[in-house]
């Protein structure tokens, strides 16, 4: 598979589609604000590396549209910090001690993973703790973003986005760690409830999560 170039145009489509999910040659070009032919030359290329995939969407007037997303592949081209090793791993355990053992170590290496983001986060209002705690994401690979969907003055509500799964592999062959991850997000902000809302192993493009502070 082609090497995509940091910062390339290619790269800044691939990130696009990451965030957005899909999306026409048009919002691609507008958004990234190139030229509608250089985006379809450049998605034609992301094609044959099988990076894109693309089907047609009829509209309620004219002619059929072609919607692009990342492929399987496409995905991979962004960071995860575990992969095949880790299930290879997890798959290993399973074998020698069995299911329930792994389901073990999954929740004990997320209550670490609690322990040291409750030690980042420290104290503050939800927001600063908020701000901390996608800047952790970032750091691991997850490309989160801090939505506030709450203006009143305190802030008590905020949709938490993840683009990209770092550990999409573990994920995938153990969905159980999905639910740790939830039930770390509640530990290390235990004033707050906290919901996922998509999750991209139900096929969505993104993990979210609401947060808001109880009442």
């Amino acid at each position: 598979m082609k090497i995509i170039q940091q910062h390339s145009t290619k790269q800044d489509i691939l990130q696009y589609l990451l965030k957005e999910g899909e999306a026409t040659a048009t919002q691609i070009a507008e958004a990234l604000e190139i030229t509608p032919q250089a985006t379809r030359r450049h998605l034609k290329d992301l094609e044959e590396e099988e990076l894109v995939e693309h089907a047609a969407v009829q509209p309620k007037m004219g002619r059929p549209q072609y919607v692009y997303q990342l492929s399987r592949i496409g995905r991979g081209v962004f960071p995860h910090r575990y992969g095949e090793f880790a299930v290879s791993f997890l798959d290993i355990l399973a074998d020698t001690f069995g299911e329930k053992q792994v389901g073990e170590v999954l929740r004990k290496q997320w209550e670490r993973k609690a322990k040291e983001y409750s030690k980042f986060l420290s104290d503050g209002s939800l927001q600063e703790r908020m701000t901390k705690l996608v800047e952790l994401r970032r750091q691991e690979g997850y490309m989160a973003e801090l939505h506030k969907i709450d203006e009143t003055k305190n802030g008590n509500k905020f949709f938490l986005a993840e683009h990209n799964c770092a550990i999409v592999d573990v994920a995938e062959s153990y969905p159980s760690v999905c639910g740790h991850e939830l039930e770390m997000f509640g530990a290390v902000l235990p004033d707050c409830i906290v919901e996922r809302t998509h999750w991209i192993n139900n096929g969505e493009h993104r993990c979210g999560y609401l947060i808001q502070l109880k009442q």
